[in-house]
């Protein structure tokens, strides 16, 4: 009787920690969908031509591409943090919306210190202001998704 016990205290203390590895594998790979996605596009655009090359810096018009692109792929990135997410759903799409805020301001303090030949400082700044209200755009998707 006392192995019983035992038994489903383990398997009770398993599960929280089951959880909470399901809930870091839905934020690593929102993550993951924002990051390939960025980057394939920022790949297509170069090789389409529209982006130059690394070496050269971008114009403004193509900083706010790369703005208006991000900010879907944000969301969509912070969409499949809170879909796979175990439980709470828009928690896991901010958890996501703070890894990336923090990603953000690491991009701001290196365009701060390069100066303007690593691009506009507003791109980055701009990055950072949008990056929570995109968590809570797909998160709250998710949570309409789930009422209906």
């Amino acid at each position: 009787m006392a192995v019983t016990a035992n038994a489903g205290a383990v398997g009770c203390a398993a599960r929280p920690s089951r959880r909470v590895l399901r809930g870091v594998g839905a934020v690593f790979a929102g993550l993951l969908v924002n990051a390939v996605l960025s980057s394939a596009t920022d790949e297509v655009l170069r090789a389409a031509g529209v982006f130059p090359p690394m070496e050269q810096t971008m114009s403004d018009a193509l900083f706010a591409l790369a703005t208006a692109y991000r900010t879907v792929f944000g969301i969509a990135g912070c969409y499949v943090a809170a879909r796979l997410a175990p439980h709470r759903p828009m928690l896991h799409a901010l958890w996501l919306g703070g890894v990336g805020l923090a990603l953000c301001l690491v991009g701001v303090a290196v365009a701060w210190s390069q100066g303007p030949g690593f691009g506009p400082l507003w791109y980055p700044l701009l990055l950072c202001v949008t990056v929570l209200p995109c968590a809570w755009v797909g998160g709250r998707l998710v949570e309409h998704s789930r009422v209906r």
